[in-house]
């Protein structure tokens, strides 16, 4: 016997593993992706699923202005993980990225740098510039959040291509009925100087004077008829109510409800015509007293002449007042009067067209700049909110006013500039919603659509999923009550619409359409400059004298709303299908990315351009609050990428609800690094104890591998089943969760707890170690599937190590076995009870009467049924327990006796047993030990 003492510890098969503890992501991951793209990745994946039924998520463009920031970040990271779940599913999952190019930001950037009087195809190539240089920059943060997509060939709406396929579509919606040009009230906004969309409109508090005016009756006589009265011993007054003193000078009719009740009241400042219901509220507001001197219905008013407010003040406002009948004069509040300015009001213009006002006499003295015209008398070059309080004061000055006060309510604002809106009224063009109206131009209408828009994008919504369910309703009720949609602008930076209108008439050019395909081409050789260079003698020859070439521009709505045409059937065509079958963006889309694409591809092909919607919520701080850098809680994509690793957002992203708000914080950042851990050493572990494993030489029929392998994989793949149904609905946290719990529970507390004796004690080449190990090796493949949408450079790294293949996103699914439901119970139940003995053994550990449940011995006592299923694991069942002996009794309920063991602990596997020196020449070591180094090797065949 040699006097040198045996080195057991190098008998064991300790785990082996390149793969790191430390992830060092910042460092790490910044090569990954500069991999991807220099052996072209996206391109294999392609190629590995060529001829595979296709996905194709349409990306909502971001648009090409300024920094990404961690909202972004959210988006294109959901849509990555989506892509790639897709991927493995064996999909050729389609991700082509994009952005929006035109519009105003791009363009009051171009002014702020090089001033306003650039001419207009220079604003255009500088634009075109600008956009292209900060495309660059997001697309270089997008890529460092490990997404992968088409890079080198994304689609951009400022392309040529795109360009000209824009008026290809406007052409499609106008020969199928849709487009109109007509004089309508519509959102305008004074910093942008344009009309806005719906979609660009935000609701927020604003600070107004309310003001109750007083209209003169000019018809003194028929009013009192009207009552029954036979005559009024005083003057008159309709009083209305607004919110609005800037439309006072541009009144033009009063609007009364034909079906309400109104009052002549005798007060001391005359008889005031009011709503009989609000008699009482308006005399308090008034500060006067009155009699009711008589009532009548609104019906018996109509066409009643009033004096506007200032008509004895400056003979430019020498004009009636009309009384027209209207629903929308409600005794809600107010007076239940309602002055009409019609360029200023959706239903005043309705009310006052309906009842004959040519839209040549419509008033409109506001300016796209917010001023009045300077020929306004009274108010004349004044901004109209400036103007506001100056309008109370002449109306107080001479008698018209008869009460005013202070009030915050909601108001139509900017959602660029944040600034309050008005309806203005504007020579437009639009795309209607309902059946088509006269003085509505229909003549280019050869593929008339035989249902009106609204019509076909409801029941394009019936056709679509929502995920959330919600957003249906949401979706709904906007494309319900909305309006019809002013597609047209008066900026620079657009995309054109090539119309030439008559200056006598106001009609298209008759050769129109031929014109439209003219445009189409000329942008697409050379883009909107091409267009804009371009004469009217060039286009339109002898008839140039008398039209009048368009400056306007498309809504930049309708450039990323027709994105389904120009890129999923055009300019990608190859690469996609129409319809998508995904759409995903912010829940602030319904009315803005959803809502155009959905109202463009009805008005062009009758259906929805997307298969399903999936809606996100905003980001915030861990307090809830809306991240803005005045609070200082702005969290940047760049910088925790820099710091922890993108790989951190993007688990962040998956582990967090995205239905609702996304808190993020450094508290709940540093949580997401503790999950991450977690899940990077459990995997170190799995790779770590297959290092020696070659599948194809050593793996063990499923048949033939020990019970709790077995149950392991029947674990694995009930837990694949339930990750892969979230995968199907796009559900990512549930799986984080799912994932977490299985690392912490099924693997680290239980199956590789127990299995740590087994791979480390046993012959490397035994069956018993083989089993562990193709059992390790077949959840390990799975796992790394199941991480790889979130988890993608983790699982990218880790792939190199164990996979065969050039990455983990080439791969689909594990085949995992069946699930053994009658195992899952069996071995449930072992856990549950396991668990019990486990709290007994922890109560000795706290006291300090066993280091570890190694040393205690287990006296178990439980019921027939549990009795059987334990014994059925025979001499394993200590390997299952984790302790060097346990005896089981049979009784009525659970009972533990621990204790500590008073036999001799193995030097090598650490076990305490009685036969620890049976081999005299190893007298430090079990027999089971000498066994598995010198002998057969036990037998183990559960555990």
């Amino acid at each position: 016997m040699s006097d040198t003492k045996p080195d057991y510890r190098s008998t064991l098969n300790l785990p082996d593993t390149p793969f790191p503890m430390r992830g060092d992501l910042p460092k790490r991951e910044a090569g990954w992706t500069q991999e991807w793209e220099d052996k072209g990745i996206y391109k294999k994946l392609r190629a590995a699923r060529c001829g595979a039924e296709k996905f194709v998520l349409h990306d909502g463009p971001p648009y090409a202005n300024g920094q990404i920031h961690i909202g972004h970040a959210v988006n294109k990271i959901l849509k990555d993980m989506i892509v790639k779940a897709r991927q493995l599913k064996g999909l050729d999952a389609i991700y082509v990225p994009g952005w929006d190019c035109h519009g105003l930001p791009i363009e009051n950037a171009i002014e702020k740098l090089h001033g306003r009087s650039l001419p207009r195809d220079e604003v255009q190539a500088k634009s075109r510039a600008f956009a292209t240089e900060q495309i660059a920059g997001q697309m270089a943060d997008f890529k460092r959040l490990g997404v992968l997509g088409e890079w080198d060939n994304p689609y951009r709406t400022m392309d040529f291509g795109n360009e000209a396929q824009e008026i290809r579509a406007l052409k499609r919606i106008m020969e199928r009925g849709f487009v109109y040009r007509g004089l309508k009230p519509v959102y305008w906004c004074f910093d942008c100087g344009s009309s806005l969309a719906e979609f660009e409109i935000e609701y927020a508090d604003k600070k107004s004077q309310t003001l109750d005016v007083g209209f003169k009756c000019a018809e003194p006589e028929k009013l009192a008829a009207a009552f029954g009265l036979e005559t009024l011993a005083k003057d008159a007054f309709a009083v209305i109510w607004t919110t609005t003193a800037w439309t006072i000078p541009a009144n033009q009719a009063l609007n009364l409800n034909p079906e309400l009740d109104y009052a002549l009241v005798d007060t001391e400042r005359g008889i005031l015509l009011l709503a009989s219901v609000l008699v009482e509220k308006c005399l308090a507001r008034f500060q006067l007293s009155g009699t009711v001197l008589a009532t009548t219905q609104g019906k018996n008013l109509a066409l009643l002449n009033f004096m506007h407010p200032f008509h004895d003040v400056d003979a430019g406002y020498q004009r009636l007042s009309p009384v027209f009948l209207a629903d929308y004069a409600t005794a809600d509040d107010g007076t239940g009067i309602v002055h009409s300015s019609p360029a200023y009001g959706v239903e005043d213009f309705n009310s006052c067209v309906a009842n004959g006002i040519a839209y040549d006499d419509i008033l409109n003295p506001v300016q796209g700049n917010g001023r009045y015209v300077d020929e306004l008398p009274l108010f004349g070059g004044l901004n109209i909110w400036k103007a506001a309080p100056l309008v109370i004061e002449r109306l107080a000055e001479h008698g018209r006013l008869f009460a005013t006060e202070t009030i915050t309510h909601s108001y139509p604002h900017c959602w660029r500039h944040k600034t309050p809106v008005i309806y203005r009224a504007a020579a437009q063009w639009f795309i209607r919603m309902d059946a088509e109206t006269a003085g509505t131009q229909g003549v280019f209408a050869s593929d008339k659509a035989e249902k009106t828009l609204r019509q076909l994008a409801l029941a394009a919504i019936d056709e679509t999923r929502f995920y959330p369910e919600n957003g249906k309703l949401r979706l709904q009720s906007m494309i319900a009550g909305r309006p019809d949609w002013c597609i047209s602008r008066q900026r620079n930076w657009g995309v054109p619409l090539p119309f030439f209108i008559h200056t006598a008439t106001g009609e298209l050019h008759p050769r129109t359409m031929e014109i439209m395909d003219q445009a189409a081409d000329m942008v697409q050789a050379g883009g909107i400059e091409a267009w804009s260079k371009a004469s009217a003698e060039s286009i339109i020859g002898a008839d140039a004298p008398d039209y009048l070439k368009s400056t306007d521009i498309l809504d930049v709505w309708f450039d990323s709303g027709t994105t389904h045409d120009h890129v999923l059937r055009h300019s990608h065509a190859a690469q996609s299908s129409w319809p998508a079958d995904l759409y995903l963006e912010g829940h602030d889309q319904h009315r803005g990315w959803f809502h155009s694409s959905l109202l463009t591809a009805c008005a062009m092909y009758d259906h929805a351009p997307y298969k399903g919607l999936l809606t996100h919520g905003f980001t915030v701080d861990g307090k809830g609050r809306k991240m803005s850098k005045s609070e200082g809680n702005v969290v940047a994509p760049q910088a925790v990428s820099g710091k922890l690793g993108a790989e951190i957002i993007r688990l962040w992203c998956a582990s967090t609800d995205y239905s609702g708000d996304l808190a993020i914080d450094d508290k709940i950042l540093a949580r997401v690094v503790d999950a991450y851990r977690r899940i990077r050493n459990t995997l170190r572990f799995l790779m770590a104890n297959v290092s020696d494993f070659d599948p194809t030489l050593d793996a063990v029929p499923f048949g033939e591998m020990l019970e709790i392998d077995r149950y392991a994989l029947s674990r694995a793949s009930q837990l694949q089943a339930d990750i892969l149904a979230h995968y199907e609905v796009y559900e990512f946290h549930p799986v984080v969760s799912k994932l977490q719990i299985y690392c912490s529970e099924d693997l680290g507390s239980f199956y590789l707890d127990i299995l740590k004796d087994r791979l480390y004690t046993t012959g490397p080449k035994s069956l018993a170690r083989r089993s562990a190990q193709t059992a390790l090796h077949a959840i390990t493949h799975a796992m790394l599937r199941w991480m790889a949408p979130f988890l993608s450079f983790t699982a990218e790294e880790a792939w190199k190590i164990f996979g065969t293949s050039e990455s983990i996103f080439i791969e689909t699914y594990s085949e995992l076995p069946a699930p053994d439901e009658a195992l899952l119970a069996k071995w449930s139940r072992i856990r549950e009870l396991r668990d019990a003995v486990n709290k007994d053994i922890e109560a000795l550990r706290a006291d300090g009467k066993v280091g570890s449940s190694l040393q205690a011995n287990v006296a178990l006592q439980v019921n027939a049924d549990d009795h059987a299923l334990l014994a059925s694991l025979g001499d394993d069942l200590k390997f299952a327990f984790i302790t060097s002996a346990i005896d089981l009794v049979a009784g009525s309920a659970i009972q533990a006796s621990v204790s500590t063991s008073s036999d001799t602990k193995c030097e090598r596997c650490w076990h305490y047993r009685d036969d620890v020196g049976i081999d005299p020449e190893h007298p430090t070591i079990c027999g089971r030990c000498t066994s598995n180094l010198f002998g057969l090797g036990e037998d183990r065949k559960f555990a």
